[in-house]
This record gives structure tokens, C-alpha cells and sequence, in this order.
């Protein structure tokens, strides 16, 4: 990784740090550009938090990868985002965040109702309905990852849902009642931070077997679509900057970054 090993990043980097900070708030615009606005205070400031986590009851703006926006009613879900500074992780291994995050959450939902998988890249599925979504945002600086912002929605007490998003389902609709969001919340952070606390000593290939052991379709060959067309693919592996790699009905290996390829769910 470059002229720094591992560890003289950690000696460079590091700072003294105090556990996990969370942060409330009624309303905002979005919680990934809240917490964008908190960087310039938390700079240099020691000890730092070892995870900045705020959350809210409501979105005026909310965002999903590129143009989608996320349905969210008011006080019924989680809305929130994480800070940290994996300055360990390698760029070109940084998707092992996304991968921590998508466990993190399927971990702390499975605890609730099974048949929670992991849609790549970091989707939270439950069955072929869509109950999570994450936008990570990183911060790049000298070689290393200086900043990694992490905003997710989790659907747990709407009812229902009015947008044209094509598969939304909460945890109400799956077990029938209200689940402690603040409970749920804390816990996905302590999972979060147990699997950065693994990459942090290394345990890269612990986490891609987990995430690859919970990825949806992980077995079989599915529909799907890319610019030439549909076509019917089974996963073989995620790469370690995140690509997805498919081979389909020809024996053919296709490749595909995000955005790239489409999972045609019926």
C-alpha cells in the first residue's frame, strides 16, 4: 500500500479516541450533510469520537445513490449516518467498509425476523423486498482514507409506503409491530463498530466470507440487465474494490462496478 505500511499509518494518523458520539435531531435536511457540516468542528479536536453517529426523526432531502431519494415517514424509521476515520484501510480496499455497514445491519435485523440478506453492495433485503439502504461518502487525503461518512435508512415502523419505489418493506409489515428504534440503532452502531475493530487487526478475509455467505442470490442463476440487454447470470464472487463478478448462462464472466448492472427482481 503504497510507501506506508499499515502501522505507520495508525502512527501517523491516529489520534486519542472516546467512545462512540451520537447526536439527535428533530430535522434535517440530510444526515450525511449534517454530519459534512461537523467536520470542520471536529477537527483537531482530542480526543475525537470513535464513531460520530447522528440520526433523525425526519428528511427534507434525503438522498439515495445517485438521483434516488429515500420515502420516509415522520418519526417511523432510522435515519442516520456515521463518521469515522478508517485511515488503515488501504484506497483500493475501502469497499471492506461497505461490506462491515451491510453486515452490521443485517446482523442487528436478523436478530428481529429471519431472512435477511445482503443485495450488493449494500442494500439490506428482506426476501426480494427492499427494507435498507446505505450512501457511503469518503474523503481521500495523502494515500489513505481521511474521512468515510456512512448514511443509511432502515424502514422499521411505517405501514405503508406511496412512492413508485418498486419493493419497500418495513419491519412492521414483517413482524406486526413496533420495534425500539433507538435500541435497534444502537445496536447496528455496535456491530459496525465490532467489524471495524476486525479490519482494523486485519480480518479482512473473515468479513468478505460473512458477506458473501449473506449476499442475496448467492446461489443460482437470476435475471438481470445491463446496456445490451437482460440476461441470466449466477454470482461468482465481489472483488475486493467492490465489483460484482457474474457468469451467466454461456459461461461467460461478466464484470460490473455499481450502476453498472441491473437485478431484475419479478
Amino acid at each position: 500500500m503504497s510507501k506506508f505500511s499499515v502501522r505507520s499509518l495508525l502512527d501517523k494518523f491516529s489520534k486519542p479516541q472516546k467512545d462512540v458520539h451520537y447526536i439527535e435531531l428533530d430535522e434535517t435536511n440530510s444526515t450525511n450533510d449534517y454530519v459534512k457540516s461537523l467536520l470542520a468542528t471536529l477537527d483537531g479536536v482530542e480526543p475525537e469520537p470513535r464513531l460520530t453517529v447522528a440520526y433523525t426523526d425526519y428528511q427534507t432531502g434525503g438522498r439515495g445513490q445517485g438521483t434516488n431519494t429515500w420515502e420516509s415517514e415522520r418519526g417511523k424509521n432510522l435515519l442516520f449516518s456515521i463518521l469515522c476515520h478508517p485511515v488503515w484501510v488501504p484506497i483500493q480496499s475501502q469497499f471492506i467498509i461497505s461490506e462491515a455497514i451491510a453486515l452490521a445491519l443485517r446482523d442487528a435485523l436478523s436478530a428481529i425476523t429471519p431472512d435477511i440478506t445482503i443485495k450488493w453492495p449494500n442494500d439490506i433485503y428482506w426476501k426480494d423486498h427492499k427494507i435498507s439502504g446505505t450512501l457511503i461518502e469518503t474523503a481521500l487525503s495523502g494515500g489513505h482514507i481521511k474521512d468515510c461518512i456512512i448514511g443509511t435508512g432502515v424502514d422499521v415502523n411505517q405501514q405503508s409506503f406511496h412512492s413508485d419505489a418498486p419493493n419497500p418493506v418495513s419491519l412492521w409489515q414483517i413482524i406486526g409491530h413496533d420495534t425500539d428504534r433507538l435500541a435497534l440503532l444502537r445496536d447496528i452502531v455496535k456491530r459496525f463498530d465490532a467489524y471495524l475493530t476486525d479490519i482494523r487487526n486485519g480480518n479482512y478475509e473473515h468479513i468478505v466470507a460473512l458477506y458473501m455467505s449473506y449476499l442475496y442470490r448467492s446461489h443460482g442463476f437470476f435475471p438481470y440487465r445491463d446496456s445490451e440487454g437482460e440476461f441470466e447470470a449466477a454470482i461468482v464472487e465481489v472483488e475486493d474494490d467492490g465489483h460484482l463478478i457474474l457468469r451467466d448462462r454461456g459461461d461467460h464472466i461478466r464484470s460490473y462496478a455499481f450502476k453498472e448492472v441491473e437485478f431484475i427482481i419479478k
